[in-house]
């Protein structure tokens, strides 16, 4: 059974960090690209980061690019995104996923960020 749970979030000020964990069970994860995306209300969930099964390619998009980093434990089924400067505009609940995302979604882990 595919699983996907995420953890990490929670309530920072402008400029604060958080590391944002993810565990996948059930699909041969260190054959897979992963990806973190992000949904905030109203808007519609657009992907922020991703990695290539080996970790050895990442992409982000512009609008974090400097100051988020993912980054992946093949060994522990894990991918990480660690978030720093963070804004009022990452504000969203962020979920993991394969890049292309393949699997049904997880709970996500809601961030938030205060002004």
């Amino acid at each position: 059974q595919v699983q996907l749970v995420e953890s990490g979030g929670g309530l920072v000020q402008t400029g604060g960090s958080l590391r944002l964990s993810c565990t996948v069970s059930g699909i041969f994860f260190s054959l897979r690209s992963m990806g973190w995306y992000r949904q905030a209300p109203g808007n519609q969930r657009e992907l922020v980061a991703s990695i290539t099964s080996g970790g050895g390619i990442t992409n982000y998009a512009d609008s974090v690019k400097g100051r988020f980093t993912i980054s992946r434990d093949n060994a522990k089924r894990t991918v990480y995104l660690q978030m720093n400067s963070l804004k009022p505009d990452d504000t969203a609940v962020y979920y993991c996923n394969t890049s292309p995302y393949m699997l049904d979604w997880g709970r996500g882990t809601q961030v938030t960020v205060s002004s």
